[in-house]
Protein backbone atom coordinates (compact mmCIF):
# COMPACT_ATOMS: atom_id res chain seq x y z
CA UNK A 1 0.00 0.00 0.00
CA UNK A 2 2.87 2.40 0.74
CA UNK A 3 4.22 1.87 -2.76
CA UNK A 4 0.81 2.72 -4.23
CA UNK A 5 0.49 5.84 -2.09
CA UNK A 6 3.97 6.97 -3.15
CA UNK A 7 3.22 6.26 -6.81
CA UNK A 8 0.01 8.29 -6.67
CA UNK A 9 1.69 11.28 -5.04
CA UNK A 10 2.70 14.19 -7.26
CA UNK A 11 1.89 17.60 -8.56
CA UNK A 12 -1.78 17.88 -9.59
CA UNK A 13 -3.32 18.72 -12.90
CA UNK A 14 -0.42 18.52 -15.37
CA UNK A 15 -1.40 18.35 -19.04
CA UNK A 16 0.71 17.13 -21.96
CA UNK A 17 0.38 18.10 -25.59
CA UNK A 18 2.19 15.05 -26.99
CA UNK A 19 3.29 11.52 -26.12
CA UNK A 20 6.89 12.75 -26.21
CA UNK A 21 6.15 15.44 -23.60
CA UNK A 22 4.37 12.89 -21.43
CA UNK A 23 7.23 10.38 -21.55
CA UNK A 24 9.83 13.06 -20.84
CA UNK A 25 8.13 13.74 -17.49
CA UNK A 26 7.15 10.09 -17.06
CA UNK A 27 10.79 8.95 -17.08
CA UNK A 28 11.61 11.39 -14.28
CA UNK A 29 8.56 10.37 -12.25
CA UNK A 30 9.09 6.58 -12.41
CA UNK A 31 12.88 6.51 -11.99
CA UNK A 32 12.70 5.85 -8.25
CA UNK A 33 10.45 2.78 -8.48
CA UNK A 34 12.03 -0.67 -8.60
CA UNK A 35 8.96 -2.64 -9.69
CA UNK A 36 7.42 -2.09 -13.13
CA UNK A 37 3.92 -2.22 -11.62
CA UNK A 38 4.72 0.81 -9.46
CA UNK A 39 6.06 2.62 -12.54
CA UNK A 40 2.76 1.84 -14.28
CA UNK A 41 0.81 3.29 -11.34
CA UNK A 42 3.02 6.38 -11.07
CA UNK A 43 2.66 7.02 -14.80
CA UNK A 44 -1.08 6.48 -14.67
CA UNK A 45 -1.36 9.02 -11.85
CA UNK A 46 0.67 11.48 -13.92
CA UNK A 47 -1.40 10.98 -17.10
CA UNK A 48 -4.00 13.56 -18.02
CA UNK A 49 -5.86 11.15 -20.30
CA UNK A 50 -6.59 7.47 -20.85
CA UNK A 51 -4.15 7.17 -23.76
CA UNK A 52 -1.16 8.25 -21.72
CA UNK A 53 -2.19 5.99 -18.83
CA UNK A 54 -2.27 3.13 -21.32
CA UNK A 55 1.21 4.09 -22.57
CA UNK A 56 2.58 4.00 -19.02
CA UNK A 57 1.04 0.57 -18.40
CA UNK A 58 2.28 -0.81 -21.71
CA UNK A 59 5.84 0.45 -21.15
CA UNK A 60 5.87 -1.06 -17.65
CA UNK A 61 4.47 -4.37 -18.93
CA UNK A 62 7.34 -4.71 -21.41
CA UNK A 63 9.80 -3.98 -18.59
CA UNK A 64 8.13 -6.62 -16.42
CA UNK A 65 8.37 -9.14 -19.26
CA UNK A 66 12.05 -8.32 -19.88
CA UNK A 67 13.69 -7.37 -16.56
CA UNK A 68 16.93 -6.46 -18.38
CA UNK A 69 15.11 -3.29 -19.48
CA UNK A 70 15.44 -0.38 -17.07
CA UNK A 71 12.92 2.19 -15.90
CA UNK A 72 14.04 4.57 -18.64
CA UNK A 73 13.83 2.05 -21.49
CA UNK A 74 10.87 2.44 -23.83
CA UNK A 75 10.40 -0.85 -25.66
CA UNK A 76 7.76 -2.51 -27.84
CA UNK A 77 6.78 -6.08 -28.61
CA UNK A 78 6.86 -6.76 -32.35
CA UNK A 79 4.87 -9.97 -32.85
CA UNK A 80 1.81 -9.37 -35.06
CA UNK A 81 2.03 -10.13 -38.78
CA UNK A 82 -0.42 -10.28 -41.67
CA UNK A 83 -2.09 -13.40 -40.27
CA UNK A 84 -1.98 -12.36 -36.60
CA UNK A 85 0.39 -13.06 -33.73
CA UNK A 86 -0.18 -16.79 -33.15
CA UNK A 87 2.71 -19.18 -33.86
CA UNK A 88 1.49 -20.40 -37.27
CA UNK A 89 1.21 -16.80 -38.52
CA UNK A 90 4.86 -15.91 -37.93
CA UNK A 91 6.84 -15.56 -41.17
CA UNK A 92 9.64 -13.27 -39.96
CA UNK A 93 12.83 -15.31 -40.28
CA UNK A 94 15.98 -15.44 -38.20
CA UNK A 95 18.81 -17.17 -40.08
CA UNK A 96 22.39 -17.94 -39.06
CA UNK A 97 24.76 -15.42 -40.61
CA UNK A 98 28.14 -16.25 -42.13
CA UNK A 99 30.76 -15.62 -39.49
CA UNK A 100 28.35 -15.83 -36.55
CA UNK A 101 25.18 -14.24 -35.29
CA UNK A 102 21.97 -14.05 -37.31
CA UNK A 103 20.17 -12.09 -40.01
CA UNK A 104 16.56 -10.98 -39.47
CA UNK A 105 14.11 -10.66 -42.37
CA UNK A 106 10.40 -9.93 -42.16
CA UNK A 107 7.55 -7.53 -41.58
CA UNK A 108 5.62 -6.75 -38.40
CA UNK A 109 2.21 -5.22 -38.93
CA UNK A 110 1.12 -3.52 -35.70
CA UNK A 111 3.77 -2.35 -33.21
CA UNK A 112 2.45 -0.25 -30.32
CA UNK A 113 4.51 2.84 -29.41
CA UNK A 114 7.36 1.70 -31.74
CA UNK A 115 9.82 2.18 -28.88
CA UNK A 116 13.57 2.65 -29.09
CA UNK A 117 13.97 -1.05 -28.20
CA UNK A 118 12.16 -3.87 -29.97
CA UNK A 119 11.39 -7.42 -28.81
CA UNK A 120 10.87 -9.24 -32.11
CA UNK A 121 9.23 -12.66 -32.48
CA UNK A 122 10.81 -14.65 -35.33
CA UNK A 123 11.20 -18.18 -36.70
CA UNK A 124 14.57 -19.88 -36.24
CA UNK A 125 14.24 -23.02 -38.35
CA UNK A 126 12.13 -26.06 -37.42
CA UNK A 127 12.27 -28.81 -34.82
CA UNK A 128 12.41 -32.56 -35.52
CA UNK A 129 8.62 -32.66 -35.93
CA UNK A 130 8.70 -29.91 -38.54
CA UNK A 131 7.24 -27.26 -36.24
CA UNK A 132 8.57 -23.72 -36.30
CA UNK A 133 11.08 -22.85 -33.61
CA UNK A 134 10.16 -19.37 -32.38
CA UNK A 135 12.56 -17.04 -30.58
CA UNK A 136 12.51 -13.42 -29.46
CA UNK A 137 15.39 -11.04 -30.18
CA UNK A 138 15.99 -7.68 -28.50
CA UNK A 139 17.17 -4.95 -30.88
CA UNK A 140 17.56 -1.18 -30.96
CA UNK A 141 15.07 0.24 -33.45
CA UNK A 142 17.76 2.35 -35.10
CA UNK A 143 19.77 -0.73 -36.16
CA UNK A 144 20.71 -0.68 -39.86
CA UNK A 145 18.13 -2.52 -41.96
CA UNK A 146 15.14 -1.66 -39.74
CA UNK A 147 12.54 0.53 -41.43
CA UNK A 148 9.61 2.05 -39.53
CA UNK A 149 6.37 2.96 -41.33
CA UNK A 150 4.01 5.04 -39.13
CA UNK A 151 0.34 4.03 -39.24
CA UNK A 152 -2.67 6.32 -39.24
CA UNK A 153 -4.04 7.29 -35.83
CA UNK A 154 -6.85 5.16 -34.42
CA UNK A 155 -10.30 6.68 -33.79
CA UNK A 156 -9.66 6.31 -30.05
CA UNK A 157 -6.44 7.13 -28.13
CA UNK A 158 -5.02 8.76 -31.30
CA UNK A 159 -2.04 10.02 -29.25
CA UNK A 160 -0.65 6.45 -29.11
CA UNK A 161 1.52 5.78 -32.19
CA UNK A 162 1.54 2.47 -34.00
CA UNK A 163 3.80 1.38 -36.83
CA UNK A 164 4.64 -1.31 -39.30
CA UNK A 165 8.27 -2.36 -39.04
CA UNK A 166 10.26 -3.97 -41.83
CA UNK A 167 13.45 -5.95 -41.20
CA UNK A 168 15.78 -6.21 -44.19
CA UNK A 169 18.91 -8.24 -43.49
CA UNK A 170 19.21 -6.91 -39.93
CA UNK A 171 22.29 -8.13 -38.07
CA UNK A 172 21.46 -9.84 -34.76
CA UNK A 173 24.20 -10.73 -32.27
CA UNK A 174 24.20 -13.92 -30.21
CA UNK A 175 23.56 -12.08 -26.95
CA UNK A 176 20.47 -10.39 -28.43
CA UNK A 177 18.70 -13.76 -28.72
CA UNK A 178 16.55 -13.99 -25.59
CA UNK A 179 16.29 -17.31 -23.72
CA UNK A 180 13.33 -19.65 -23.95
CA UNK A 181 10.62 -20.33 -26.50
CA UNK A 182 9.50 -17.13 -28.17
CA UNK A 183 5.82 -17.93 -27.82
CA UNK A 184 5.46 -19.63 -24.43
CA UNK A 185 8.11 -17.62 -22.59
CA UNK A 186 7.47 -14.21 -24.11
CA UNK A 187 4.46 -13.46 -26.33
CA UNK A 188 1.82 -15.62 -24.64
CA UNK A 189 2.46 -14.38 -21.06
CA UNK A 190 2.63 -10.79 -22.28
CA UNK A 191 -1.14 -10.74 -22.80
CA UNK A 192 -1.62 -11.28 -19.07
CA UNK A 193 1.25 -8.98 -18.03
CA UNK A 194 -0.12 -6.20 -20.25
CA UNK A 195 -3.67 -6.53 -18.89
CA UNK A 196 -2.40 -6.24 -15.31
CA UNK A 197 -0.11 -3.26 -15.86
CA UNK A 198 -2.43 -1.32 -18.17
CA UNK A 199 -5.40 -1.75 -15.84
CA UNK A 200 -3.29 -0.65 -12.88
CA UNK A 201 -2.23 2.49 -14.76
CA UNK A 202 -5.81 3.27 -15.84
CA UNK A 203 -7.13 2.81 -12.28
CA UNK A 204 -4.37 5.08 -10.96
CA UNK A 205 -5.36 7.69 -13.55
CA UNK A 206 -9.02 7.51 -12.52
CA UNK A 207 -8.26 7.43 -8.80
CA UNK A 208 -6.08 10.53 -9.05
CA UNK A 209 -8.72 12.35 -11.10
CA UNK A 210 -11.39 11.23 -8.64
CA UNK A 211 -9.53 12.60 -5.63
CA UNK A 212 -9.03 15.96 -7.37
CA UNK A 213 -12.69 15.99 -8.40
CA UNK A 214 -14.08 14.95 -4.98
CA UNK A 215 -15.81 11.82 -6.27
CA UNK A 216 -17.74 9.84 -3.62
CA UNK A 217 -15.51 8.20 -1.04
CA UNK A 218 -17.09 4.78 -1.55
CA UNK A 219 -16.15 4.91 -5.24
CA UNK A 220 -12.57 5.99 -4.45
CA UNK A 221 -12.33 3.12 -1.97
CA UNK A 222 -13.51 0.69 -4.64
CA UNK A 223 -10.94 2.02 -7.11
CA UNK A 224 -8.22 1.75 -4.45
CA UNK A 225 -9.11 -1.82 -3.52
CA UNK A 226 -9.18 -2.91 -7.15
CA UNK A 227 -5.82 -1.25 -7.79
CA UNK A 228 -4.35 -3.20 -4.87
CA UNK A 229 -5.64 -6.42 -6.49
CA UNK A 230 -3.86 -5.66 -9.76
CA UNK A 231 -0.62 -4.83 -7.99
CA UNK A 232 -0.78 -8.12 -6.07
CA UNK A 233 -1.42 -10.05 -9.30
CA UNK A 234 1.63 -8.43 -10.91
CA UNK A 235 3.84 -10.24 -8.37
CA UNK A 236 2.54 -13.68 -9.38
CA UNK A 237 3.35 -16.04 -12.26
CA UNK A 238 1.49 -14.73 -15.34
CA UNK A 239 1.14 -18.26 -16.72
CA UNK A 240 -0.75 -19.48 -13.62
CA UNK A 241 -4.36 -20.51 -14.23
CA UNK A 242 -5.37 -19.25 -10.80
CA UNK A 243 -3.87 -15.87 -11.69
CA UNK A 244 -5.96 -15.86 -14.88
CA UNK A 245 -9.12 -16.56 -12.86
CA UNK A 246 -8.30 -13.89 -10.27
CA UNK A 247 -7.42 -11.44 -13.05
CA UNK A 248 -10.85 -11.96 -14.62
CA UNK A 249 -12.39 -11.08 -11.27
CA UNK A 250 -10.24 -7.99 -10.86
CA UNK A 251 -11.13 -6.82 -14.35
CA UNK A 252 -14.82 -7.30 -13.57
CA UNK A 253 -14.36 -5.12 -10.47
CA UNK A 254 -12.62 -2.49 -12.60
CA UNK A 255 -15.50 -2.49 -15.11
CA UNK A 256 -18.03 -2.08 -12.29
CA UNK A 257 -16.14 0.87 -10.84
CA UNK A 258 -15.76 2.52 -14.26
CA UNK A 259 -19.51 2.12 -14.85
CA UNK A 260 -20.18 3.97 -11.59
CA UNK A 261 -18.02 6.87 -12.78
CA UNK A 262 -20.05 7.36 -15.97
CA UNK A 263 -22.52 9.97 -14.61
CA UNK A 264 -19.65 11.89 -12.99
CA UNK A 265 -18.04 12.77 -16.33
CA UNK A 266 -20.74 15.38 -16.90
CA UNK A 267 -19.13 17.50 -14.18
CA UNK A 268 -15.70 17.39 -15.85
CA UNK A 269 -14.46 20.05 -18.30
CA UNK A 270 -15.78 19.41 -21.81
CA UNK A 271 -12.40 18.41 -23.26
CA UNK A 272 -11.75 15.89 -20.46
CA UNK A 273 -15.27 14.44 -20.74
CA UNK A 274 -15.26 14.10 -24.53
CA UNK A 275 -11.77 12.65 -24.63
CA UNK A 276 -12.74 9.94 -22.12
CA UNK A 277 -15.85 9.00 -24.09
CA UNK A 278 -13.85 8.92 -27.31
CA UNK A 279 -11.13 6.73 -25.79
CA UNK A 280 -13.12 4.34 -23.61
CA UNK A 281 -13.40 1.68 -26.39
CA UNK A 282 -9.71 0.98 -25.72
CA UNK A 283 -10.78 -0.93 -22.60
CA UNK A 284 -12.83 -3.35 -24.73
CA UNK A 285 -9.99 -4.31 -27.09
CA UNK A 286 -8.91 -8.00 -27.01
CA UNK A 287 -12.08 -9.24 -25.30
CA UNK A 288 -12.05 -12.46 -27.36
CA UNK A 289 -8.53 -13.30 -26.23
CA UNK A 290 -9.48 -12.60 -22.61
CA UNK A 291 -12.56 -14.81 -22.87
CA UNK A 292 -10.47 -17.64 -24.32
CA UNK A 293 -7.91 -17.23 -21.53
CA UNK A 294 -10.48 -17.50 -18.74
CA UNK A 295 -12.30 -20.42 -20.40
CA UNK A 296 -8.99 -22.29 -20.65
CA UNK A 297 -8.16 -21.48 -17.04
CA UNK A 298 -11.45 -22.89 -15.77
CA UNK A 299 -11.18 -25.94 -18.04
CA UNK A 300 -7.74 -26.71 -16.62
Amino acid sequence: MDAIARALRGEPGRSFDSIEAFFAEHQRRVAGFERPIDRAIAGGALADRLGYAFASGYAAAIQALCPALGAGDLASLAATEEGGAHPKAIRTQLRPAPGGGFLLEGHKKWVTLAGAQLLVLARLGEDEQGRAVLRVVRLPRDRQGIRTVPLSAMPFVPEIPHAEIVFEGVAVFEDELLPGDGWTAWVKPFRTVEDIHVHAAVLAHLLTLGVRSSWPRALLEQLSATLVCFRALSLEDPSSRTVHIALAGAMAQARAAIAQIEPLWDAQPADVRERWRRDRPLLEVAQKARAARIDKAWAD
